[in-house]
């Protein structure tokens, strides 16, 4: 059964601001991205450990944007899944996601047993 999204207005809300918030981080991670670069193109001719330590900035500064990016795609699909009236619904079996769990991690794509097999693999 699929619940309609009003039924689920309370987590929607919360996704929401969950999405605007992911994406003040995930400016502000381009943002110290834009500096690391700049700062490691100015310094082409530094020791070995300067430049190892800015390259660590980078990939540093490039994984943290890399994490954001999939928060705010996870979180774009579950507020989708609301609006199409399948979110609660697991991606994988097609049975329904416990309330507790979607209370818990409102980005939930998947029930809890799909979720172990996926992480066994």
């Amino acid at each position: 059964m699929h619940k309609t999204s009003g039924e689920f207005a309370g987590i929607r809300a919360e996704l929401t601001a969950d999405l605007a918030r992911l994406q003040a981080e995930q400016a502000t991670v381009l943002a110290g991205l834009a500096d690391v670069i700049r700062d490691s193109q100015a310094g082409s001719g530094d020791d070995p450990a300067d430049s190892s330590g800015k390259t660590f900035g980078r990939e540093h500064e490039q994984a943290l944007l890399t994490r954001v990016n999939e928060a705010i795609q996870a979180t774009q699909d579950a507020i989708d899944r609301i609006a199409a009236g399948t979110y609660g619904v697991c991606e994988s079996c097609g049975q329904p996601i416990a309330l507790p769990r979607l209370e818990a991690f409102p980005r939930a794509a998947l029930c809890v047993s799909c979720k172990q097999r996926q992480e066994r693999r």
